[in-house]
């Protein structure tokens, strides 16, 4: 038995959870997130507890019960105090700011990058070189802060660009040099 899927999880109030079909529906203070469920998957609700329920041990519906109860306790998690991802800017003249809900960044480009955000997301600004994506969806979440940082990526050499907080950048050598005597 999958030691993810069959963890319970927990309905803190004000959430509330209904199921259409394959539809799964969590409404909380946050929002509202809507996911089609695997139609073999079964949810079950009862004194605010949700369980998800396989129909047999196959090797597909194994696979199918920790990722169904995985992303459902997301739902319930985004839905209640929500994901953030912290971004950082290195490199001179580099900086973010919010104009509006707009994301306006410097990259070093000839022209300012506008990252307008998806529905449900919001960008906080910190510092200029920090910044954070915030939202009740935690793929969205993610995604909105892989887009940003594609749009510099950090480089190996200097270590500038936009990367994750706390991500670890594999820096390279630069050119070693004229090693030899003078010409």
């Amino acid at each position: 038995m999958s030691r993810i899927g069959r963890m319970p999880i927990a309905l803190p109030p004000g959430v509330e959870v209904t199921r259409e079909g394959t539809l799964l529906r969590v409404k909380g203070p946050l929002g509202v997130l809507e996911r089609q469920i695997h139609p073999e998957m079964n949810v079950e609700q009862d004194d605010g507890v949700l369980r998800v329920v396989r129909p047999s041990d196959e090797p597909r519906h194994r696979a199918l019960h920790g990722l169904t109860r995985t992303l459902v306790q997301n739902m319930v998690t985004g839905v209640t105090s929500g994901f953030t991802r912290n971004l950082e800017i290195s490199g001179v003249g580099y900086r973010a700011q919010l104009q509006g809900t707009k994301l306006v960044l410097a990259l070093g480009y000839s022209h300012p990058v506008e990252v307008s955000p998806p529905e449900g997301i919001s960008f906080q600004v910190e510092t200029p070189t920090k910044l954070a994506v915030f939202g009740p969806d935690k793929e969205l979440v993610g995604q909105t802060a892989a887009y940003i940082r594609s749009r510099r990526k950090p480089e190996p050499y200097k270590g500038k660009g936009i990367r994750y907080a706390g991500e670890q950048i594999l820096r390279k050598a630069g050119k070693a040099g004229k090693v030899g005597g003078a010409k």
